[in-house]
């Protein structure tokens, strides 16, 4: 659990009941939050122990949602039950922030006039959020040639022996082969002359280096994504010549969250009953968000929709729905507009039993002093 660790089962339950009130609340979909324990004998997490579960268990629902499920393990588990499964199996860590992150870029680039086929691009972090934002570049268009990503040991390039002989990193294996064909192994050089830097990184305000924004290309672009403190501050970035600076929290501009994307792919995905979520359709559904965004105006402080902005899930559910068709991954056919009224009348729907269930005093709102103390409290935990 992020900011937790492994905190078991029931130490990650109100995470995952949090995030079942957004599935509800954002998509209009109900949701239950199911926390396993994967050990085994000796204590160690098994993945196949949550494969084995998920098979059993999903008769009984329209869609899986996995959550917190640590690397490398996480790749085997959603490669693994997406050919499998004969519902959707989502891994919001790793697919919904690639495809909220894609759908920031794909207006950063936009703003500064560069394609994505062009632009070189740096990623500093290899977990399950990184190796699939790179998957899906590459698939939506960006130069493998022109990707270098670095994990704790450094760069992956085709020389990282040790990538290649834990057959479970086979996902980070994959990008050794595929991206830095030039081997480049330092960030000093990788980074220079680079236009987009997106770090999924440790937190901490100096993981990226002032000289490093500073040497990067004319419009650069850097997404600090590390919560609960970016890799790098806002303020900082701009004052290196970044042009537009992106991070993971909503009191800066650029809140690259995957609460925009989740509902809404997750509701287009159920409503037509799709057999899987493709990476067609994450890509889709992160061009639905940029296009929404972009229809009511982008600028260098605001590059993508926000969670406050609801008719973007209805948009994003009749995008992702129409893919899926597309893909011949879906059950049930509908019209972009059926799928939108739908899903946009059982989202106003959810919107107005909480409401009432807050005016009943049924849902109390947290006090702001403890949330703020929160924050504050896991800001000073990085220092």
């Amino acid at each position: 659990v992020l900011g937790d660790g492994d905190c078991t089962p029931p130490g990650g339950l109100g995470v995952m009941e949090g995030k079942a009130m957004l599935m509800k609340y954002l998509g209009g979909v109900d949701s239950v939050p199911l926390c396993i324990d994967s050990r085994d004998t000796n204590g160690k997490n098994n993945p196949d122990k949550i494969i084995e579960f998920v098979k059993m268990v999903q008769h009984s629902f329209g869609a899986i949602n996995l959550e917190d499920i640590s690397q490398p393990n996480c790749f085997k588990v959603l490669d693994e039950l997406r050919e499998t499964c004969d519902i959707p199996v989502w891994h919001d860590d790793a697919q919904g922030t690639a495809c909220v992150t894609l759908a920031g870029l794909i207006n950063a680039l936009k703003l500064v006039n560069k394609k994505l086929s062009e632009v070189r691009i740096v990623l500093l972090g290899a977990g399950a959020s990184n190796t699939t934002i790179a998957r899906l570049l590459m698939t939506d268009g960006a130069d493998p040639a022109k990707i270098i990503m670095f994990d704790s040991q450094g760069s992956l390039h085709t020389g990282r022996k040790d990538i290649e002989t834990d057959t479970r990193n086979y996902r980070k294996w994959e990008l050794c082969q595929k991206t830095n064909p030039q081997g480049i192994k330092d960030m000093d050089t990788a980074i220079k002359g680079a236009d987009v830097l997106i770090a999924l990184s440790t937190p901490g305000p100096d993981t990226v280096k002032r000289e490093w924004v500073r040497s990067m290309a004319e419009k650069a672009i850097v997404f600090a994504c590390a919560n609960p403190v970016p890799e790098i501050w806002p303020y900082a970035a701009k004052e290196e010549g970044a042009y537009i600076v992106a991070t993971g929290r909503g009191d800066f501009p650029n809140q690259v969250n995957n609460s925009v994307c989740f509902p809404g792919i997750l509701k287009g995905a159920l409503l037509v009953r799709s057999r899987k979520i493709t990476d067609g359709m994450a890509i889709r559904c992160a061009h639905s968000i940029a296009d929404f965004a972009e229809r009511r105006g982008i600028s260098p402080e605001n590059i993508i929709a926000t969670m406050e902005e609801t008719e973007v899930f209805a948009v994003e559910a009749a995008d992702v729905a129409m893919q899926a068709i597309a893909e011949d991954v879906a059950r049930v056919p509908m019209t972009w507009d059926e799928v939108y009224q739908q899903a946009k009348a059982d989202i106003a729907a959810s919107r107005s039993l909480v409401a009432d269930m807050q005016r009943l005093g049924h849902i109390k709102e947290p006090p702001q002093e403890m949330l703020e103390a929160a924050l504050q409290s896991a800001i000073e935990a990085v220092k």
